[in-house]
């Protein structure tokens, strides 16, 4: 990928609306936007000669100028890249329990921006959502959706990997890198009482929780219990709530 100077186009704006595109970009190319990003440039009723950033999840993102916008097309030209990274120091992966409603959108978006890696959507005995092989693949596509809409207003260039679906039971034994912590209202340990560590897997039920045989098996695979303070938070809320504590004891905020 040809890549020009980062200082190249200083008059870029940095407020410029933030666009994923899923293709090659190099300096001076003109693409053509793909839908969803068209809609957002027709949502925000943007022009020719406007200024927006485009990132492919990779890392970096560059400075471009839309051309020839219309009513459902778009394309812009490449100006400059910039060598632009805003990942937390922690790989972090959030196996969660898949729940209904939006509050699976809600968590997914919420860890995004929170600096996840990678989301394990988990199927448990008590999960009020049930999903066969093919509607299980196009709710992948969705949360991947909502991933990608969360890089563009937080500011990553690094879109988290949304994973297959697994039940608890396949999901605690696979081997995973780091800690391995199970949030659970039951548990002995918080989060002072653990070391700190760069990499680590957070486990979250859904909306029943863990029925006692699974919450047995992750504990027999290496997990550990971590409680959360004194209150039972809803499924949505509990990786809000842990990932930012997380991040201000060992990452974002620790320095």
């Amino acid at each position: 990928m040809a890549k020009s100077p980062a200082n190249s186009v200083s008059e870029h704006p940095a407020n410029a609306p933030r666009l994923w595109v899923d293709e090659p970009l190099a300096a001076g190319a003109t693409i053509d936007l793909p839908a969803h990003a068209t809609r957002h440039v027709a949502a925000l009723r943007l022009r020719d000669g406007n200024a927006v950033t485009l990132f492919d999840g990779q890392g970096g993102e560059w400075s471009a100028e839309l051309l020839r916008v219309g009513r459902d097309r778009a394309s812009a030209r490449l100006l400059a890249w910039h060598d632009r990274e805003r990942e937390s120091p922690l790989t972090i992966t959030l196996a969660l329990g898949i729940s209904s409603g939006d509050r699976m959108d809600v968590a997914i978006q919420k860890a995004t921006e929170l600096g996840v890696n990678v989301v394990r959507p988990i199927a448990s005995m008590r999960s009020v959502v049930r999903l066969k092989e093919d509607r299980a693949e196009r709710r992948i596509a969705h949360w991947r959706g909502v991933a990608i809409a969360a890089c563009e207003q937080c500011g990553r260039n690094r879109v988290p990997v949304i994973e297959p679906v697994l039940p608890v039971l396949e999901f605690v034994a696979l081997p995973t890198a780091g800690a391995r912590i199970l949030l659970s209202p039951e548990a002995d340990k918080s989060l002072k009482d653990f070391v700190p560590t760069t990499a680590l897997t957070l486990l979250i039920g859904a909306e029943g929780g863990l029925t006692p045989e699974e919450h047995a098996d992750a504990l027999r695979y290496g997990f550990v219990g971590m409680r959360f303070g004194p209150r039972v938070l809803r499924t949505e809320t509990a990786p809000i709530a842990a990932l930012a504590a997380i991040q201000a004891a060992w990452g974002d905020c620790s320095g």
